[in-house]
């Protein structure tokens, strides 16, 4: 889970981007432009992206960088958990995706759950709130919170999305190949001792 290649990276890029926004000085800025310049060189030299990739993520962003959140719908049917393929790696996650600005949390994953799986459902409860660092996440470029909350369905019918190719629910003993970018097997496990313990309390990092 320890890549501290990528914390180094991360960390210059969000220096130089608070440097970038705050700075008055042209030296200064462009001091901090080569700095985030270093760090997209970092990310090339360590990931699949290519340099053009990385400055179009970089330069996109403006104001003091924060981490970004993904926030997921957890839904159990007879013993089984909701999960999706993604159209991006062909592998399976729990349905859900980045926060919109101006959703709540609970408005979001409504939203992402009918637009990835057709459907309709309920947030009932808040079961995790995780910090992707602490968790066996491949490499990525941005600081990623996600949110696991479970739901039920109320309504509609398994309908593929954009971005999803296929819909089905699982057993714990029988998960197919995740989208460790999304969530992890440790993660699902987790969730599913949620299903058998519904008093378990929130989790936290």
């Amino acid at each position: 889970m320890s890549h501290k290649w990528l914390e180094w990276a991360k960390r210059i890029q969000s220096l130089s981007q608070a440097g970038l926004t705050f700075s008055k000085d042209l030296f200064d800025i462009e001091r901090y432009e080569e700095l985030r310049m270093i760090s997209a060189e970092i990310m090339e030299e360590y990931t699949e992206l290519d340099m053009r990739k990385i400055k179009d993520l970089f330069t996109n962003e403006t104001g003091y960088q924060t981490p970004k959140v993904d926030v997921r719908g957890v839904v159990f049917k007879d013993n089984k958990i909701l999960m999706v393929r993604e159209n991006i790696d062909d592998r399976w996650s729990i349905p859900g995706g980045f926060c919109d600005i101006g959703l709540s949390p609970s408005e979001n994953i409504v939203k992402e759950l009918e637009e990835e799986s057709g459907y309709i459902v309920e947030p009932k409860k808040l079961l995790a709130f995780l910090d992707m660092n602490k968790h066996p996440h491949p490499p990525q470029p941005y600081h990623y919170y996600k949110m696991f909350i479970l739901c039920e369905i109320v309504g509609g019918n398994p309908t593929i999305g954009i971005e999803t190719k296929d819909i089905e629910f699982f057993s714990e003993k029988n998960l197919p190949s995740l989208s460790t970018n999304r969530n992890t097997e440790s993660q699902i496990e987790t969730l599913f001792e949620f299903q058998r313990n519904p008093h378990k309390e929130a989790l936290l990092d």
